[in-house]
């Protein structure tokens, strides 16, 4: 714990009571008694000492149960009259100093005022940069900002706001259509934050992030501006993290816990595999979906927040791409070669050389606040898919089984990230993924039918060792999940006991699957996105490819075939 010296004399008991408030604050999860002690590098009777005294005003609460601390009833009773007073200029220019100060750049304060985007505050960096002026006016759609606000509406209102605009085009990469501009929104609410590479003005990058009122309603938007030389692809990601970051500090929002921004540590104990490579160092923001193609001797895999489809060959090392202007996040290899994929417009069918897509099937057709999720093709020829809110903030999301010929069933609801699926190997049991509680479920399968039944937790992971992810099965009914945040994927024998992990050089292995020539390489995604600079510096390959030989072998891919 940091001490501050400027602590006036006689209120050192207030500063460390105030120091485990923030503390408790700060934890992505509730802490235990040890835990906090250690943080606060208190002896055991003054902390001890101090908690009582916060419990009793009501500001920490303790669940005996679980021997975990939050913060108590008493701090929703202030942050209500918080918001009666909210000034979203004075609470924001604390972060706006940091900001300019730590990135060197441009950073401002904006809201929307009818078409167009304000500038309320700004904080311009040492040196030259980019300038703006309290009350300068800017468009929507291809501001940072202006996306960032437009992401965010309730769904009704941003498309009214959208149909109201004029998409006039001021640079070579201005989004002049609706197509492009809600494909853009799309990936912003998944991502989180905005981007606009030279849209607005040429030479000139931003990105930014909206703050949201407590009922997600965009009060504003911080954003940074910079020369498109010093703000490019390969920085203008981890600005956008520490954006989010600073949106969520000037409101005290907690934000969707999906996509979380501290990774664990690394686990000393999980086991590594000494013949673990990373076979292809692409740096993917959010790479996902692995699966063998048999037809094609080739590995398949998306990035869903820098929309890619890739055919990687292991034995040439060439990965391929096809680019899309919309969300995937899954591929499903076809009896007669080629694919299909899950996109934010559901099921459709892929031409990997040109990019074409045709529409196949959408479960959710009727729901524009969410997408879908991972993908598999079961046992009995139908595809699996799950869904999710594009930004994991609800339980809006379910669980389909989309038959050959187009027709769909739901088969779960109240899913908060739907993610790994697959099948043991005699199909009688179906396992399925969601990621936010971090259980891995298990169901009564029948092959053919999709009748699922007696559903049970298979597997919970504590948070502490990282969120459930994607998973595979082997040919002797293991389950190997990937450990989003956990630097490790884990291996399960048949009765939900952990067997071994093999530890990753990276902390966010996103899936798995088997393939090769005799199916015994275990190929394994990873993403970087919401990493920070200081993660990403130890983990340097953070959205790779990796491989190995773990002694198992998997399932061979079941292939879809359409209806014709």
């Amino acid at each position: 714990m940091q001490r501050d010296k400027t602590v006036p004399a006689g209120a050192a008991a207030l500063a460390k009571g105030l120091t485990l408030l923030n503390l408790i604050a700060d934890a992505e999860s509730p802490i235990r008694f040890a835990e906090l002690q250690r943080l606060s590098e208190l002896s055991k009777p003054t902390f001890a000492r101090i908690l009582r005294t916060l419990i009793a005003f009501g500001l920490v609460r303790h669940d005996e149960n679980k021997g975990t601390y939050f913060l108590g009833p008493r701090f929703l009773e202030l942050s209500h009259r918080v918001w009666d007073t909210f000034d979203l200029n004075s609470f924001s220019q604390a972060e706006l100093d940091r900001l300019s100060q730590e990135l060197g750049e441009t950073v401002a304060l904006c809201k929307l005022d009818q078409d167009k985007i304000v500038y309320l505050l700004e904080r311009s960096g040492a040196g030259l940069g980019v300038r703006v002026e309290p009350g300068q006016r800017e468009p929507l759609h291809c501001t940072a900002a202006g996306k960032a606000l437009l992401a965010f509406q309730e769904p009704s209102a941003g498309r009214a706001l959208i149909d109201r605009l004029e998409l006039d085009g001021f640079t070579k990469q201005t989004l002049t259509n609706q197509t492009a501009l809600n494909a853009d929104l799309a990936l912003t609410r998944a991502r989180g934050y905005a981007i606009s590479f030279e849209e607005y003005q040429q030479g000139v990058n931003s990105v930014a992030v909206a703050i949201g009122a407590p009922d997600g309603t965009p009060l504003g938007a911080l954003t940074v501006l910079a020369p498109a030389s010093r703000l490019d692809e390969t920085n203008i990601h981890p600005v956008g993290r520490d954006l989010i970051a600073a949106a969520r500090r000037i409101t005290g929002s907690a934000g969707a816990v999906a996509i979380s921004s501290r990774p664990q540590p690394r686990d000393s104990e999980a086991r590594q595999v000494a013949d673990l490579d990373c076979i292809l160092p692409w740096g993917a923001q959010l790479g996902e979906a692995p699966v063998w193609h048999p037809l094609e001797n080739r590995l398949y895999w998306v990035d869903i927040l820098r929309p890619a489809v890739y055919r990687f060959s292991p034995e040439t090392g060439i990965n391929e791409v096809c680019t899309l202007d919309k969300l995937v996040s899954a591929v499903l290899p076809k009896s007669g070669g080629g694919v299909m994929v899950a996109t934010q417009d559901g099921i459709e069918a892929l031409d990997f050389e040109t990019g074409r897509l045709n529409s196949f099937s959408h479960p959710e057709n009727d729901r524009p606040e969410n997408r879908l999720n991972d993908a598999k093709v079961g046992p009995g020829g139908a595809i699996w898919v799950g869904s999710m809110r594009m930004d994991a903030a609800k339980p809006s999301g379910g669980l389909y089984r989309v038959d050959p010929d187009g027709g769909f069933s739901q088969k779960e609801s109240g899913i908060t990230v739907s993610n790994g699926l697959g099948w043991s190997p005699d199909n009688s049991t179906f396992y399925f993924v969601d990621t936010v509680p971090g259980v891995i479920y298990a169901y009564d399968s029948t092959p053919g039918t999709g009748n699922l039944a007696n559903r049970r937790v298979f597997a919970k992971i504590p948070q502490e060792q990282g969120r459930a992810d994607g998973i595979t099965i082997d040919r002797d009914g293991g389950v190997w999940c990937a450990l989003w945040d956990g630097w490790s994927v884990r291996r399960y024998t048949p009765d939900g006991k952990i067997d071994f992990s093999i530890e990753l050089p990276v902390p966010r292995p996103t899936s798995l699957c088997f393939g090769g020539a005799n199916n015994d390489m275990l190929f394994i995604t990873s993403a970087r996105t919401r990493l920070p600079a200081s993660t990403l510096s130890e983990a340097p390959l953070s959205g790779g490819v990796f491989a190995c030989k773990p002694g198992f072998s998997g399932l061979d891919s079941t292939l879809f075939t359409p209806a014709t």
